[in-house]
């Protein structure tokens, strides 16, 4: 069974940052597209952004454009969401995925077809 475990979030002052980290275990990544989604209480889950297996191609959600980073370390398994100038709405938990199908597609459509358990980010003063 491929594994993706979250870490790194917390709570964190409007306009701080965090980096949020995606290990992989009993798989290498390389051989995925990886992407972070989230979601709020009450809301649907969000694609957030998406990176290809080669850095070549990237996905952001408008919410996020500007402000959030992602990457990937194939070396180290390990794929990183930087956040910053986070804003309350960034409130949810996060969870990151790895698909074998194109960024968009994962990201705006279908996600992912492995999943994380989940990291809480919580934005506020």
């Amino acid at each position: 069974q491929l594994q993706l475990v979250e870490s790194g979030g917390g709570l964190v002052q409007p306009g701080g940052s965090l980096r949020l980290s995606c290990a992989a275990a009993k798989f290498t990544l390389d051989a995925y597209v990886i992407g972070w989604f989230r979601q709020a209480p009450g809301k649907e889950r969000e694609g957030i952004s998406c990176i290809s297996n080669s850095d070549e191609s990237t996905y952001y959600a408008d919410s996020v454009k500007g402000r959030f980073t992602i990457s990937r370390d194939n070396a180290k398994n390990t794929a990183y969401l930087q956040m910053n100038s986070l804003k309350p709405e960034d409130t949810a938990v996060y969870y990151c995925a790895a698909a074998r199908r194109g960024v968009q597609d994962m990201c705006v459509i279908h996600g992912g077809d492995y999943w994380g358990q989940g990291t809480q980010v919580t934005v506020s003063s």
